[in-house]
């Protein structure tokens, strides 16, 4: 049986990859979240109430280095998803937010070094640790911003440049989670994600962004945008995520110790704007949106270059944007769990 750890596995990207994992009767399912995030607790009833005798779960923090230790001891991979997860949660509380990102995941590292020296990490980083990105060429349309010169997007040579509290704490981790291959030899995998969206994501106006829109479109309500609207992101349905995630841990021993910037890529990306719009034509609806002051550290774009990840893992996106995001609206209309739209 293989044991298999997700911390944060009742969060959005945890649940879709345990009901992904919990297939095969060979794993045997551990899921630790201490379902702080909105939306943990309906996920992780979803899961319960399949009744899989493979996946247990137990409730605890990554900030117990004690709990830590109990749970992934013996175990075959653990999957680090758990994290304080917005930007401005991390400026109103920096200290909370370097806790949970920084500090939970070297006490993730410290306790699998000490009692599973041989499981494998896979971490979900952020695009965040790049910074704003301002020294990059952009040239403006009527509805997005546009790298002049980076065609294929940000590669993992982009220097890393953290800004904001989020940024610098996830970075941490980031780095952290290389130097333990590096130093101490754990078979390790980084991926820095852009805009991961599917289904079991309920999002608000700080993470979750696609979703957050999907949700306010579908109640009628108007949506709040931090800018002009014209920043652009490239979007990845977390089903691709996921089985990057499960090809990295085959070909574990070809890329142990690596860092891969992941995302959509050039061809599924949306501006906020773009997206209201698409939106509006999907749901026959006409969406009020206001503006509001930039938030820290916001890139004007980010567009995940692929190429690395294609080159050794043979992995690229499969699932177009149009057609991951009418999936997410399905979703939202027959399982929306917050029907506040908060």
């Amino acid at each position: 049986m293989n044991k298999i750890v997700i911390t944060g596995g009742a969060g959005f990207i945890g649940t879709n990859l345990a009901l992904n994992l919990v297939k095969d009767n060979a794993n045997h399912i551990i899921i630790f979240d201490n379902l702080s995030r909105a939306g943990a607790e309906k996920n992780l009833e979803f899961l319960l109430s399949k009744n899989y005798k493979n996946l247990q779960f137990f409730k605890g923090d990554v900030r117990d280095f004690k709990s830590l230790k109990e749970i992934v001891k013996d175990a075959k991979i653990v999957f680090h998803l758990a994290a304080q997860v917005a930007v401005t949660s991390s400026v109103e509380e920096p200290l909370k937010d370097f806790e949970i990102n920084a500090m939970g995941t070297l006490y993730i590292l410290e306790a699998i070094r000490k009692v599973s020296p041989d499981a494998i990490i896979v971490f979900a980083s952020t695009n965040k640790v790049y910074g704003e990105l301002k020294h990059l060429k952009l040239k403006e349309t009527k509805t997005r911003y546009v790298f002049a010169e980076m065609k294929n997007g940000i590669s993992e040579k982009e220097n890393l440049d953290f800004h904001s509290p989020y940024g610098v704490s996830k970075g941490c981790a980031d780095q952290y989670v290389r130097d333990y291959y590096r130093i101490y030899g754990l078979k390790t995998v980084v991926f820095r994600q852009s805009c991961i969206y599917g289904a079991h994501q309920h999002g608000n106006e700080d993470q979750g962004w696609v979703a957050h829109f999907i949700i306010r479109s579908l109640m009628g309500k108007s949506i709040n945008i931090y800018g002009d609207g014209k920043q652009v992101r490239d979007l990845l349905e977390v089903r691709d995520l996921i089985r990057a995630y499960k090809t990295a841990i085959k070909k574990i021993e070809l890329v142990k110790g690596e860092i891969f910037n992941i995302g959509g890529g050039k061809n599924n990306s949306f501006s906020l704007l773009e997206l209201i719009e698409f939106l509006s034509k999907e749901l026959n609806r006409k969406i009020d949106y206001n503006f509001y002051p930039w938030r820290p550290g916001d890139q004007k774009v980010f567009i995940s270059d692929n190429r690395r990840i294609k080159k050794l893992l043979g992995w690229e996106p499969e699932i177009s944007t149009e057609k991951g995001i009418k999936g997410l609206i399905c979703w939202l209309r027959k399982f929306r769990i917050d029907e506040k739209g908060k």
